[in-house]
């Protein structure tokens, strides 16, 4: 889903980030305030104990961040570019099947952009988290971003 004043940041994303591709994950929901994507069930990226392998999942978290910090940000790209600065990743439970990514900002982005405004280089945190197909919390992960002006 995406609105009339937003790109296709799901299709950006697979367009931009071999990884994605790689993956095939699919971008259920791209906007300003909430993003999800879905890490489809494929045993070439299974693990040990069969469910999709860390790198995988961290690869899933990852990229809902930086999909929902392009929806946030879209209008800054002119003068300043994204980038993750910090992660931290907690696994809770063993995932299998399809999982699901669901990706919010940590602060509001007017506050973000008004960091920028005067010159600074901002950083915001993006809170995502990944769930299995009954629910249950797989993973959590933060990263932090910086907006770099481009100056």
């Amino acid at each position: 889903m995406t609105t009339e004043s937003q790109p296709d940041i799901g299709a950006m994303m697979t367009a931009a980030v071999p990884m994605a591709r790689t993956l095939n994950l699919e971008y259920l929901e791209t906007s300003p305030e909430r993003v999800v994507v879905a890490l489809p069930d494929q045993s070439a990226f299974h693990n040990h104990v069969g469910g999709p392998h860390a790198g995988a999942m961290f690869t899933l978290a990852e990229s809902a961040s930086g999909a929902i910090t392009l929806a946030a940000f879209a209008d800054q790209l002119s003068r300043a570019v994204p980038l993750p600065v910090h992660v931290e990743l907690d696994f809770k439970k063993i995932a299998k099947g399809v999982v699901t990514a669901t990706a919010r900002l940590g602060r509001p982005a007017a506050e973000v952009v008004a960091e920028l405004d005067r010159g600074e280089r901002p950083e915001f945190p993006v809170k995502v988290t990944l769930t299995r197909p009954d629910g249950a919390v797989t993973s959590e992960m933060t990263i932090v971003w910086t907006l770099r002006p481009n100056d």
